[in-house]
């Protein structure tokens, strides 16, 4: 473990169950469909890159990068630092998150992207944290429901470090408040 850790939440091997799981109902629900696979970087690309690995049926790839963090706090102002690369008109798509907390990005996000005349629109997130939701989002596919902690690894983040842990982990207060 880390030492900047309080505590290990999930597992390597966790996070590899669910994920697989994740795959297979996601192969389920599209079967003999094409799915467009929309990331949010950066936090998303290890969950987006292992569950792509565990879909069956044809995917393609895109991202965005949006802003509405501040070190450990939600600014609620979201920004838009890259958009998609191809239209998703006519298309299936399925968000793919990290973690959705106050629901205020992904809330700006599916507004977004719904004007965009998908076919279908959905939400998977690997970890929810429904104790600071502030805006009502439908997640169709979550892996992990959590506590109010904060977490960082396998993709997620503190002032950009520790997203290459193979776990994740509850960051100790000491390292966010900078004891």
């Amino acid at each position: 473990m880390h030492k900047d850790l309080q505590e290990i939440l999930i597992s390597k091997e966790e996070l590899a169950a669910g994920v697989k799981s994740l795959g297979e109902r996601i192969s389920a629900d599209y079967a003999g469909r094409c799915l467009t696979l929309v990331g949010v970087l950066k936090g998303s690309v290890f969950f987006m890159t292992d569950l792509a690995r565990h879909i069956t049926t044809d995917v393609r790839l895109d991202f965005m990068m949006l802003s509405s963090y501040s070190g450990m706090h939600s600014t609620g102002v979201v920004r838009i630092l890259l958009d998609l690369k191809e239209s998703i008109e006519g298309s299936d798509v399925l968000i793919v998150e990290d973690i959705v907390d106050s629901g205020l990005t992904m809330k700006y996000m599916l507004q977004n992207l719904g004007t965009r005349l998908p076919k279908s629109l959905e939400v998977c997130t690997l970890l929810d944290k429904p104790s600071r939701r502030r805006a009502q989002v439908p997640i169709k596919y979550s892996g992990f429901t959590i506590e109010d902690k904060f977490v960082v690894g396998y993709g997620l983040d503190y002032n950009g470090i520790y997203r290459n842990l193979p776990y994740v982990g509850v960051l100790r207060k000491e390292v966010t408040e900078g004891k």
